[in-house]
């Protein structure tokens, strides 16, 4: 199986990469995400550490079992060879309506298939009112002309 754009990435590769990355998390379909990883793909997420797709997907699962209308924006910050470095936002609200906003900054790490092999991320959050969300476009794909991180601000 493989997973174009493929390494070593070019900017227009590397864009094409991170976008689709966002495509997949703004579906939060935990197994459709997990097959965009190798299967024995390796991960730093805050305090938990998955390996591979089974516990991927069971880490998106409880996830967005939580975070609800869940909405993200991935921009590349930098790329070299097989590894991309994105910079990202999500809003969320949790089930008793508080909102928050979460940024982050991912380093990936490619397979020659194009799976993503590594994924460290450092997020910090903090609660918003919900009048202060940026990310209004309908839950799924983020439209082509909804402005990215920059754009607002972010």
């Amino acid at each position: 199986m493989s997973r174009p754009p493929l390494p070593p990435f070019t900017e227009d590769t590397a864009r094409q990469k991170v976008r689709l990355a966002e495509d997949g998390w703004n579906s939060r379909d935990p197994a459709k995400v997990a097959l965009a990883y190798t299967p024995g793909s390796r991960w730093r997420n805050r305090v938990q550490f998955p390996k591979g797709r089974a516990e991927i997907e069971a880490f998106l699962s409880r996830k967005w079992g939580r975070e609800l209308e869940y909405r993200l924006i991935k921009e590349l910050w930098a790329f070299a060879g097989n590894r991309i470095a994105v910079r990202y936002a999500y809003e969320y609200r949790d089930d008793s309506g508080q909102w928050f906003r979460a940024y982050g900054n991912e380093n990936w790490e490619f397979a020659e298939d194009g799976l993503m092999a590594a994924r460290h991320a450092s997020i910090n959050e903090h609660p918003i009112r919900e009048e202060d969300r940026k990310f209004l476009w309908p839950l799924g794909r983020r439209p082509d002309d909804h402005p990215g991180l920059s754009d607002l601000g972010l």
